[in-house]
């Protein structure tokens, strides 16, 4: 393949520690969906699978199916900001099918759980943009050396995407202006 879509290496261990990164994203937003909906279990058990595959489970089925049931959580929601904190569970369960093109779309399975947890967070304080600024800026300590180096191997996240799409933005060039020490 040529051009923007020629092929990233990603090892697995790669894959592991994106879905690790997503998952402790998407569990920050966990209480805004179990808030509004307390016997609706899937979100988190989204976020549990993309932990398993982290800590050296299979890639498969149950990372698809919770991101499946965390998305129908998400329709299922009452408020936008438990919507927006269901999506960043089935983004967490997704994260772990990172694509090893170098397209700008692949950046969302690297960060889309943190944006979305950011905006569930906005939400949350009556749609204040300050408070997802802060919740990006604290998602940004949670990525490890190796989220960066991955994250940096792909081109810089598209335009688009609302306001999830400007967090996107925002945390990747955030992340992207790291120096990561050798």
């Amino acid at each position: 393949m040529t051009g923007d879509a020629s092929e990233i290496v990603l090892s697995k261990q790669d894959l592991r520690e994106i879905a690790a990164f997503a998952a402790a994203c998407a569990e920050a937003a966990l209480e805004v969906f179990e808030a509004d909906q307390p016997d609706d279990s899937r979100p988190r058990d989204a976020i549990s699978a993309a932990w398993e595959f982290a800590r050296g489970g299979e890639r498969g089925k149950s990372l698809r199916d919770t991101a499946s049931a965390a998305l129908k959580a998400a329709k299922g929601a009452d408020t936008a900001a438990a919507r927006e904190a269901a999506w960043a569970a089935m983004s967490a369960a997704g994260a772990a099918y990172l694509h090893p093109l170098a397209k700008a779309t692949q950046v969302k399975h690297i960060l889309g759980a943190g944006a979305y947890s950011a905006r569930a967070a906005e939400l949350v304080d009556g749609d204040d943009w300050s408070v997802g600024a802060e919740s990006i800026e604290q998602t940004v300590h949670r990525a490890t050396p190796v989220v960066i180096d991955v994250l940096k191997r792909f081109p810089a996240a598209p335009s688009g995407g609302g306001r999830v799409g400007e967090l996107i933005r925002m945390l990747d060039a955030d992340l992207r202006s790291l120096t990561i020490a050798e």
